[in-house]
């Protein structure tokens, strides 16, 4: 299948982490990067580099919680730019490390996770949809096949993104507009380092971004890894909960 380098992309969260790896890992000679993340000295340092292998880099603060905000960056972007891939990646983590999760947690997780991916998806979709070209990518997670105790809300928030963004694909696939899932299972990122459990099959930010492009050139409706780790969330998910309640009940806690 043949590869299409995207030449004009938008990219939430690129600060650190996936959204700093994917940012390494598009910049080339003629591709132009809008980076977005809430850390600007960090973002600078993505830019800097992405900058010296080649690429045109546009840094931008900004919160993906602020709707007007992501609305009017996006636009003026795409009016000026027309951008042919949109990464939805920002997100934020947490658990509850054996204790009670509080509203606010709640509140904040969904806000960044979830409306934080509408208000990167919704003002660009028209657009693209309008023209007949364009690609959507969301980050999910393998979390979001499974609920995890521990992490009610990251999983759930991860689960509704997922579904989202499938319901999105089939939704503009005839109006020629892809739309991706991305679902990474452990990752070596800021959000993971704070975990006191051993994770299996983690892999490195760089590894996982490369992943990532090569599913999103192809088209892939889902693009879950590592291989090992999808196939056996999958397979607790398929199976009855009450086969795996017990087992996922002894789980270590997400702090």
């Amino acid at each position: 299948m043949q590869e299409i380098q995207a030449k004009n992309i938008l990219l939430t969260g690129a600060s650190s982490g996936i959204g700093a790896a994917l940012a390494r890992a598009y910049a080339q000679k003629g591709t132009q990067l809008f980076l977005s993340g809430r850390n600007e000295e960090r973002l600078n340092a993505v830019a800097k580099d992405a900058r010296e292998k080649g690429a045109t880099v546009f840094v931008h603060v900004v919160d993906v919680t602020d709707a007007a905000a992501m609305n009017a960056w996006i636009t003026e972007i795409d009016e000026a730019h027309r951008l042919d891939l949109v990464i939805a990646n920002a997100g934020i983590s947490a658990g509850t490390g054996g204790g009670e999760e509080s509203p606010a947690q709640n509140a904040a997780i969904f806000a960044t996770n979830v409306h934080g991916v509408f208000n990167t998806v919704q003002p660009i979709v028209p657009r693209m949809r309008a023209r007949g070209c364009g690609q959507v990518a969301i980050m999910a997670s393998l979390a979001g096949f499974r609920g995890l105790p521990g992490a009610a809300s990251y999983v759930a928030s991860k689960a509704a993104v997922r579904v989202y963004g499938e319901a999105l694909r089939g939704e503009l696939a005839a109006h020629g507009v892809k739309v991706n899932v991305i679902c990474p299972g452990f990752v070596q990122t800021p959000l993971t380092s704070v975990n006191k459990f051993r994770m299996p099959f983690v892999m490195s930010a760089e590894r996982a971004a490369d992943v990532i492009k090569k599913g999103l050139a192809q088209n892939r409706s889902r693009i879950a890894f590592p291989w090992p780790l999808a196939s056996i969330i999958w397979l607790i998910a398929a199976l009855p909960p009450a086969w795996t309640d017990a087992l996922l009940a002894s789980l270590p806690r997400k702090e």
